[in-house]
């Protein structure tokens, strides 16, 4: 039985065959394409072929994809969406797509509203729901609104209003995607609220990759059940994928975490992923990647659902170098997937991180020969500049001053030094090139439950075990196998500012995949 990854990536596509055992049989890369269904398709051909592994025996197929990020910073392929907010009179103030680029607004904004409802931190209700409110937004949105967005003040401790307002949204305008802010963001209503309109507006796109890798397969004649990767490291099934496209977002660097961790043994780690364009860096703790605990700014909009903590920098395999009055500038604009049409050990004439590692020899030694007239001393003097912009980020990253191991993955990791300072060894595991397919090929799901629970009306122990069983519940739906599910996280934050010893607990559950 095998398990068939593939990674979308802004340069490359990478695909990679694990065995039951989850040891690596393959992997390769093939040039994303601007069609990104026939990057993946060419992907899966090579991989199947030059693995030599029987098709049949390929029983689960997992995607990570930036098609919803590309859709969201391309303001391309979104769904018009209706928003309803429950919150009046409460949050009548500051109303729905309040902060949004007004571009981003115009392509996804039919029409908004705040109706009455919503709770307290504990619970209890502000004010009762009006259906008459519902029925006149839908009525003016009929017709236009490709799918609705529901947001409730502390939805996420009581969803019993948002339930019913979907249910009555589907009974006037029929069968329409509807997203509900409790099972999508966290506490804090204008973030979650941007959350669920831009999952709301994700829909067609959602759909659009889950019936293209699914043509992709059926095309090679490869039954196996379809897994998604999500932004936490694990995977969601295909219904779960539709409901939640949102949270595909991130899953690139996500998944040479995870794949990182797999490649080197190592729980806890640093982990630098170097691609074409960018280089990211995240922390590897217990296992899957360290969470942001700030909002989240996509395209331009605020946002408060789960996101890995990682930091970009404009550093890559393709970024440009120039000679500039000012001095040396590196990047941050790359040649991208036409690295090997303009590099200049390819042939082209733009001078690229990767020519000078090559000129340097720590990479490409066969194509030495077309950078050989660069100047030596030019090229160390870029070589440090660029080990300096990683010192630096990777310092950022860091909670202690204490020296930690780095793991590197992505095909541009060649421009890393071996050594570098704040970190205690560079690991370069075997197909640490591929780390993001590998990562995606895993397999593990999860379940994350967040709710503020009022410790008045229930102990410490039991508000915990109440987010626990949420928690494995959620994994359940998302794919997992209930006898492996195990919590791999658990956090509980007293909040000062609100009465009635508030505390608010976050819960991951993981588990295996259910077996075929």
């Amino acid at each position: 039985m095998y398990r068939l990854g593939i990674d979308v990536g802004g340069t490359n596509t990478d695909a990679a065959i694990l065995d039951e055992h989850l040891q690596v049989v393959h992997t390769l890369k093939v040039p994303t394409t601007s069609n990104v269904e026939t990057g993946i398709f060419e992907a899966i051909v090579n991989v199947v072929k030059e693995s030599k592994i029987d098709r049949s025996q390929i029983k689960y197929a997992m995607l990570g994809t930036t098609h919803c990020t590309n859709a969201i910073v391309e303001r391309k392929r979104l769904n018009k969406v209706g928003m309803i907010r429950i919150g009046k009179p409460a949050t009548t103030s500051i109303p729905p797509f309040t902060d949004w680029p007004e571009d981003l607004r115009a392509k996804v904004e039919v029409e908004s509203t705040i109706i009455s409802g919503g709770y307290e931190f504990d619970g209890r209700i502000i004010s009762p729901l009006n259906r008459e409110e519902v029925q006149q937004f839908c009525q003016k949105v009929k017709g236009k609104a490709e799918s609705i967005a529901i947001s409730g003040v502390f939805a996420p401790v009581n969803k019993d209003q948002e339930q019913i307002v979907a249910k009555w949204v589907k009974e006037e305008l029929g069968d329409i995607p509807v997203s509900l802010s409790h099972e999508i963001g966290s506490i804090g209503l204008l973030e979650r609220e941007n959350a669920t309109i831009l999952n709301a507006a994700l829909m067609t796109t959602g759909k659009m990759i889950v019936n293209g890798f699914a043509k992709a397969l059926k095309n090679l004649q490869i039954e196996a059940e379809m897994f998604f990767s999500q932004n936490d490291g694990t995977l969601m099934n295909e219904e779960y994928a539709l409901r939640y496209p949102i949270l595909t977002m991130g899953c690139g660097p996500t998944n040479s975490i995870r794949g990182s961790a797999h490649l080197s043994g190592l729980q806890n780690a640093m982990v630098l992923d170097v691609g074409g364009t960018t280089s990211d860096i995240g922390v590897l703790s217990n296992g899957f990647p360290r969470q942001s605990t700030l909002s989240v700014n996509i395209g331009g909009v605020n946002t408060n659902f789960r996101m890995p903590d990682i930091l970009s920098i404009g550093l890559g395999g393709g970024t440009r170098i120039r000679e500039t009055n000012e001095g040396i500038k590196v990047g941050p604009d790359s040649v991208g997937y036409e690295i090997t049409k303009k590099a200049i050990l390819f042939g082209g004439d733009v001078m690229t991180t990767s020519d000078i590692v090559t000129r340097l020899g720590h990479a490409f030694e066969a194509h030495s020969e077309l950078v050989a007239h660069l100047p030596g001393d030019f090229c160390q003097q870029v070589y440090d500049q660029m080990t300096k912009m990683l010192e630096d980020a990777i310092d950022q990253m860091k909670t202690s001053t204490k020296e930690i191991p780095l793991i590197l993955s992505g095909g541009g990791s060649i421009i890393v030094s071996d050594s570098l300072n704040g970190v205690s060894q560079v690991i370069r595991p075997s197909h640490y090139g591929a780390a993001n397919a590998i990562g995606a090929a895993l397999g593990q799901v999860s379940g994350e439950m967040e709710r503020i629970y009022s410790l008045n009306q229930m102990n410490r122990e039991e508000a915990i075990q109440d987010a626990r069983d949420l928690a494995i519940e959620e994994a359940i739906k998302a794919g997992a196998d209930e006898s492996t599910i195990s919590i791999v996280a658990v956090e509980d934050i007293p909040l000062a500012y609100l009465p009635g010893n508030a505390v608010v607990i976050r819960v991951k559950a993981v588990g295996d995949l259910i077996s075929i």
